[in-house]
C-alpha cells in the first residue's frame, strides 16, 4: 500500500470542496448576470409592467401616459394622499441627469407632489447629486427587485 495514501486523501478531501464551491459559484454568477425579463422588455411594456407593480404596491389611480408629448413623466399615481409624477427608463446602461430633469419638468407640469425616476439600471453621479437638490426619487434596481420580490410575497406567487 502506498504511504501517501492518507495524504492524498486528506488533500483530497479538503480540495474538492473548495473546487466545487468555485466552480459553482462561477455559475451562479453568469446564471444572475444573464438578462432578466425586465431588461429585455420594450420601453412601453416596462411603463406598463411598473404601472402593475404599482398597482399590486398599493397606489391608486395608476395611469400610464400617452407615448408622445407626456412632459417627461409615463406614469402618474396616488398613494396614501400623495400624489406621484414616475418616469420610467428601461436602460442598458446607468441612468443619467435627463431622466432626473424630466421627471422635476413632469412633476410640475402635472401637479403632482412627488417626482420620481423608476429603472431597471442604477444611476450616476451626476442624475444623483441633481435628484437630491431637485428633490426628486429614485428607485434603481435594486428598489425594482425588491419590489418584485415583496409583490410576489404579497399576492402569494412563487
Amino acid at each position: 500500500m502506498n504511504e501517501n495514501l492518507p495524504i492524498l486523501i486528506i488533500i483530497f478531501l479538503i480540495i474538492l470542496p473548495a473546487f466545487a464551491g468555485v466552480y459553482f459559484g462561477v455559475r451562479r454568477r453568469r446564471k444572475s448576470a444573464e438578462p432578466s425579463d425586465i431588461d429585455i422588455m420594450e420601453g412601453h411594456d416596462f411603463e406598463y409592467f411598473c404601472a402593475g407593480l404599482l398597482r399590486e404596491r398599493g397606489f391608486l389611480e395608476v395611469e400610464v401616459t400617452k407615448g408622445s408629448g407626456d412632459y417627461g413623466v409615463d406614469i402618474l399615481a396616488e398613494k396614501d394622499g400623495v400624489t406621484y409624477a414616475i418616469q420610467c427608463k428601461r436602460y442598458g446602461a446607468p441612468v443619467g441627469i435627463k431622466a432626473v430633469q424630466e421627471a422635476y419638468a413632469g412633476r410640475d407640469y402635472y401637479d403632482r407632489m412627488v417626482g420620481a425616476v423608476l429603472t431597471n439600471q442604477y444611476f450616476t453621479e451626476p442624475a444623483v447629486e441633481a435628484a437630491k437638490r431637485l428633490k426628486i426619487l429614485l428607485w434603481d434596481r435594486g428598489y425594482l427587485e425588491t419590489m418584485m420580490e415583496e409583490t410576489k410575497w404579497i399576492s402569494g406567487r412563487p
